[in-house]
Order: structure tokens, then sequence, then C-alpha cells
């Protein structure tokens, strides 16, 4: 079969699943598919293998120095020269590119070291701190800040140790700490301040590695309300106090017993945080998708096994807590999972077979998948409408401001490959708009007035969030919600987090125009110090967000 052929195949297969299931599935399926994609740009140059929004509507998108020549070349004659490269020692074109969200326009970006497979998040002033990578910059952290013009600032051997495939995560005091690697067993903190300028073992990365295949790279790292890291690898989890180096609880193991991690490759959120001003506050995690054990030999031998289609939550706050399993409408690996603002979780990108690396995955997901957390067990699921583009090996998503989810990547090949492959390197970027989006919400869609963009708030400050709505309002179904920009990358979006702020009752102030009071979170553990996305929802419809600085 053809390239051609073998694309339009893609696009067709989410058409013959419709067509062709029977029973009520299929019902359900059509019936509930929601939310519509539009493709921004068919050609940015670089495949965007990581991803971070930035405080001023950028993106900034980087894939490998590595991969060859890229399709966009670096500005004004400018050339990268390293002697450690292993592919080209003399490079004009560009491996890293800001994206304009609201110009629609790309500017390259000069990356000198090897950012494959790094790992990053936004610090408290809004800079992306971004670390590791491959070869020359395994080693190296990098800095880009959000201002006009900008580029990437590289500082070499930073870190402690080599970082490849690891995952970064903002502590309340500001620092990343930096958890794993392929064959690093420890941790470190960035920057470093104090004696914290070793690397720390951690022997929890060692029992939970599966020699020769690992599965518990890029673990699913989240702050606790507690202070603690609840950190997840392979298919284990423990509480981690990361200030005396100390397991404080061990989780019971994932009940199907199966590896969620790189290369198996499954996804991860923190549920959003309510209640915030409880003498308790709950937290939860939800684990979705990977490969079941023994896809990586399979796969290496041509044998593509399905994807798993269960997800796992567990209340990691509770004294026992146990794992709920639920069953997924599709198998996936390699999807994303996103928190949007209204507090549903979207799962998106990905295949229904084999396993995460080069040419191993197979039967591309196109629909996307909601979560409703609050929904009873068994009606929590909704399919989405399908893109046409396959978002393999190599993929990302984000939440944008806006509320559209930014996707792009997919190359799961060693080099860019554009002809005579069944998946195509992708330089194409989508934007998936939930059906909260669509225009026949606009009258119940918030716009919010005050505070102003940009805005600094205290802990356990009381707010008041102005807004208006051209239609009805219903005052009981108004909240709050506050979401952390994350870093992603292979399948994880590191550092993501959603608060729903807690206030009073919404009160009319003039013509559709309303006022809530809410308090923002009481410390750091609940909401470390930096930059978020503050929405107004109005019947599961959100509002634009705004920038607000929390510190």
């Amino acid at each position: 079969m053809t390239p051609n052929l073998i694309h339009l195949s893609f696009i067709l297969r989410p058409l013959l699943i419709l067509f062709l299931a029977a029973g009520p599935s299929c019902r359900m399926l059509i019936n509930a598919a929601g939310g519509s994609w539009e493709v921004l740009k068919s050609d940015i140059g670089i495949s965007a293998l990581h991803m971070q929004l930035m405080i001023n509507d950028r993106v900034v998108m980087f894939d490998r120095t590595d991969f060859g020549k890229s399709k966009i070349d670096l500005p004004n004659g400018k050339c990268r020269f390293d002697r450690r490269e292993m592919v080209l020692k003399k490079d004009c074109t560009a491996h890293s590119i800001e994206y304009d969200v609201v110009k629609n326009t790309v500017r390259p970006l000069m990356v000198l070291t090897d950012v494959w497979c790094s790992a990053g998040a936004l610090s408290p002033d809004g800079r992306l701190i971004q670390t590791g990578g491959f070869n020359d910059g395994d080693d190296v952290v990098r800095v880009f800040r959000p201002c006009s013009g900008c580029d990437w600032e590289e500082i070499g051997s930073a870190l402690a140790r080599q970082r490849w495939y690891a995952t970064n995560h903002l502590l309340p005091d500001g620092r990343q700490i930096i958890i794993g690697g392929r064959a690093q067993f420890n941790y470190e903190f960035y920057p470093k301040t104090g004696s914290g300028t070793q690397a720390y073992d951690f022997p929890f990365l060692v029992e939970t590695n599966d020699k020769g295949i690992e599965n518990n790279l890029y673990p699913f790292v989240f702050l606790n309300v507690d202070g603690h890291l609840f950190i997840f690898a392979n298919n284990r989890a423990i509480s981690f106090d990361y200030s005396k180096g100390t397991v404080v609880k061990t989780y019971p193991e994932m009940p199907d017993g199966n590896p969620r991690n790189y290369p198996s490759t499954g996804s991860a959120v923190l549920l959003p945080l309510k209640k915030l001003q409880g003498a308790v506050v709950e937290a939860e995690v939800l684990v979705c998708g990977g490969a079941p054990k023994g896809s990586y030999t399979s796969a290496q031998s041509g044998r593509f096994v399905g994807a798993l289609s269960t997800c796992g939550r567990i209340k990691i706050t509770d004294p026992s807590p146990k794992w709920v399993m639920e069953i997924m409408p599709r198998a996936r690996v390699m999807g994303d999972m996103l928190l949007l603002p209204n507090g549903d979780v979207l799962i998106i990108n990905g295949a229904s077979a084999g396993i995460a690396g080069w040419e191993t995955g197979r039967n591309p997901v196109f629909n996307p998948v909601l979560y409703r957390p609050d929904n009873q067990v068994g009606s929590r699921f909704e399919v989405e409408n399908p893109s046409s583009i396959p978002r393999m090996y190599h993929s990302t998503a984000i939440l944008l401001r806006d509320g559209r989810v930014l996707v792009g990547g997919s190359n799961p090949h060693q080099f860019y490959k554009f002809t005579g492959v069944l998946f195509p390197t992708e330089l194409s970027l989508e934007a998936f708009s939930p059906s909260y989006l669509d225009p026949r919400f606009a009258n119940l869609r918030p716009t919010i007035i005050s505070p102003v963009s940009q805005a600094k708030l205290g802990y356990g400050q009381r707010v008041a969030v102005r807004f208006t709505v051209s239609g009805t309002l219903n005052g009981n179904l108004v909240t709050v919600t506050m979401v952390a920009p994350s870093f992603n990358t292979h399948s994880f979006s590191m550092n993501q987090r959603l608060l729903v702020l807690g206030g009073g009752s919404v009160k009319a102030l003039g013509k559709s125009t309303y006022e809530v009071g809410v308090v923002t979170p009481g410390s750091g553990n609940l909401a470390p110090s930096g930059y978020y996305l503050l929405f107004v929802v109005h019947q599961e419809i959100p509002s634009e967000g705004i920038w607000v600085h929390i510190q």
C-alpha cells in the first residue's frame, strides 16, 4: 500500500469503526461525540516533541538536534557548530521554535546542545527551566525567558547527573526536583543552593526497573497536599518526603500489575483539588492506558500487542488507599492526559497497539476521550470527534489560555522521514476545541473583567472575581479554577495542577455583570508559587483564562 493510501486509511478507519460497530456502544459513541479540530499550521519546521506554554501566550517547542536538518532555518545566517554532534557538525536549521498563539506565527530559536527526551517546568518568575537531554545536553540546564526576541540561555554541567527521560516538578520553595533518567536511580534539585548540590540515591527507581526494558522512565510525579511527592513508576507508587529523603508510604500495586511508564507509556493526572479551605483536602490520581507486560519484547520481533484499556484511580490522601479500576472506551498507549478548565480530563493522541519507541506503535487512536471525574463509575467517559492526523510516538498536547488544546508532534523515526514510512514525521500543529467552545454555548460563556491579567495574589487571599455572561446566569453553577501551565513530552504533563477555588455566592452588579468571591489556596503545598491560568466556569463552560501570579 502506498503512503498516501495508508494515510487515507487512517482518516477513514474511525468512520469505519463507527459504521461497523454494533449494539448500544455504537449508539453511545455517535450521540456523545463532541469537539472540533482545526489545522493551525501545516508545517512549523520541526516536530513538536516538547511543549511549554509561556506567560506571554507563546509556546516554546523543540525536538532534538540530531534528527538531521529541520525544515526551518536559523535566522540571520546563524549555524550551530558542535564537534560532539552525532549527525551534523554544522547545522544551520532550527530545532526549537516559539509559536505565537495569538498571531499564529512561528519564530526559530537557537538551541545549542541536544534537548532530546528532556524535562522542565516554569519557575515561579515565569521562566522555563529546562533540564537534561542526550549526548552533550544531558547535564545542561537551559533557560527561556518570556520576552520579545529572547532565545535560549544554556548553562553547561549544571546538573549533578546525566538526565535523559527524567521528570521534573516544581516545589513549594521554588526549586525543581529532577527525578531519575536512563540509568540514573537518583534525584537532585535545581537551582543548586547550600549543600544541595549533589544527587541523592533513590532505591525506588532500582526496585521498579525492568532490566533491559526499564518501564520506569519519565515517572509520574505530583505534589501531594501534605507537601510530600506522589511518585508512580512501572506499576507501583510511593509517598516521598524529599526534604528528608524517606519513603513515607507505599501504595498498593496497580491491580492488573501492568507497567504504565516509558516505554510502556500510559499517562496520569492529579485530579482537581477541591474544598481547599477544609480541614482535610483530598487528592486523587488517575493513571490511564499503557502497554501490557511483554509488549516491548513482542514489538522488537514485529508483533504489536494491544494496548491497555484500563485506568486506575486512587485517593492518595486516604489512610488506607485502594485503586479503583475503570475501562476506557479505547485502549491507548502514548496518550496524553490534560486537565481542562472545567475539571474534566482530556485523553488525546496515541495508539491502540504496540509501545513507545522507534517504529513500535501501531493503530493510531484518532478520537480523544473526555473523562468526567465527578460522574458515577460507568458514566465518566465520552468519546469525542476524531482528528485525521496520526499522533504517535513523540506527540504532544497542552492547554491554551483560550480553552483550546494545542496538539503537535509525532515522529517515530531516528531522523525526519516524510515518505516511504507507515507514519511520516509530522510537522503540523492542530487545535482541538472541546465542546464547551461550541458557538451554541456562547451566551453561557463568562468573560472575566477583574482581576486584570498578571495580577499578583497572596496565599489565603479573598479575591473578588468580576465577570459578564450575556445569557441567563445560574449562580449555583459558577466555579473559579486555577490551572498550572504544564511541560509536556512523552505522554506526561509535568507540573500539571488544577485547583477549584472556594468562596461565597454570586451577586449581580448590573446588567449581565456579576461578582463571585473566592479564596486562593492557603499554602505552597496546595499551589506552588508561580503563574496560573484563572478561569470562571459557568455551567461547565469556561471563560478565557487570565494569568495570575500567586506568591
